[in-house]
């Protein structure tokens, strides 16, 4: 199918979700179908001050970390064409994410919380993801999971499941509900049981 010529009907996609949700992957490869720049808010975060998300917590605390993420969200509130794969707790900056959520199609990825936790016990011995509390992983992730999801599901126009549904799927999925050839029609959960 020739993307290219697709009219676009909406100007950006925001995905958002919990960590290990596949926001990056998923990203990366919708913005290659739409011919779209990508941009991941923690990759951003770190060119900008020059340190990992983990080293700039540590000296700096969570605090620091969601100034700038607030930050870099209200200068993307409007502009060009983008694929943005925001930080998993990006939607809590209320008034930020309302702003920029008027120009785009927020898609929530989301994953069934062992899966999650599958994917984060993955990466934890590289350091890149610090904890965000102080109880165990899977602990962790159900805590937070059960006061975000709230956040997901208010600031969202839909909801892909990529614990069932491969990247390259959700991402195709996403491509259509942006130029309108949409599998299904938009505020239904895809890829859910």
């Amino acid at each position: 199918m020739d993307h290219e010529k697709k009219k676009h009907v909406c100007r950006r996609v925001v995905l958002t979700g919990y960590r290990a949700c596949g926001k990056t992957t998923v990203g990366r490869l919708l913005a290659a179908r739409l011919g779209w720049p990508f941009l991941d808010s923690d990759e951003e975060i770190q060119r900008r001050c020059g340190r990992t998300v983990a080293e700039l917590v540590a000296a700096e605390g969570w605090p620091a970390f969601r100034a700038l993420e607030r930050q870099l969200l209200e200068e993307l509130a409007e502009g060009p064409p983008l694929v943005l794969a925001t930080g998993g707790g990006a939607i809590m900056h209320r008034e930020a994410w309302t702003r920029l959520r008027q120009q785009a199609l927020v898609v929530w990825l989301q994953a069934d919380i062992a899966v999650i936790h599958q994917r984060l016990a993955e990466v934890a011995a590289k350091g890149q993801r610090p904890s965000l509390t102080a109880a165990g992983l899977r602990d962790e992730v159900g805590d937070v999971l059960a006061a975000r999801e709230p956040l997901y599901r208010e600031g969202s126009d839909c909801t892909i499941d990529t614990g069932i549904l491969g990247a390259d799927v959700a991402a195709a999925h996403i491509a259509d509900l942006v130029t309108a050839k949409k599998t299904q029609p938009l505020g239904e959960d895809h890829g859910r049981k």
